[in-house]
């Protein structure tokens, strides 16, 4: 099992905006502006980062909830910084404080829900479904 994973751990991902994760790349008739599923993957990547320095042997966390904003654009070019932060731990799920800036301003924020799991053994309760 993972060690005790304190409170106020913190972790950070970055980004610079390119086509690819902007809304236009999924929809030609929409704007050259950041996706929000790019911002919740850079988010979660945050999260993950924040959790994964507890994680022992062939554990890691992953996703169990998202409950973000998206408050505003930022286009092309543009460097994104996700920054994450344990808030709280309930049982087996951490509740992490999400944030994305770019140069300018605060983008999003939010909280992500991660558990730690074990890769075996999740692996193979992914045999046992397919």
């Amino acid at each position: 099992m993972a060690k005790t994973i304190p409170l106020g751990a913190r972790g950070e991902a970055e980004q610079i905006v390119e086509f690819q994760h902007t809304l236009t790349a999924h929809h030609p008739t929409l704007p050259p502006v950041y996706s929000t599923p790019d911002m919740i993957r850079l988010m979660e990547t945050a999260a993950f980062n924040a959790l994964q320095p507890y994680c022992q042997d062939d554990e890691i966390t992953v996703g169990t909830s998202i409950r973000v904003e998206h408050r505003a654009a930022s286009g092309i070019g543009a460097r994104i910084k996700a920054e994450a932060v344990l808030e709280s731990f309930d049982g087996k799920f951490y509740t992490v404080r999400v944030t994305a800036r770019d140069d300018a301003q605060e983008i999003g924020r939010g909280t992500v829900g991660r558990a730690v799991v074990s890769v075996g053994k999740f692996l193979e309760r992914m045999k046992k479904i397919s």
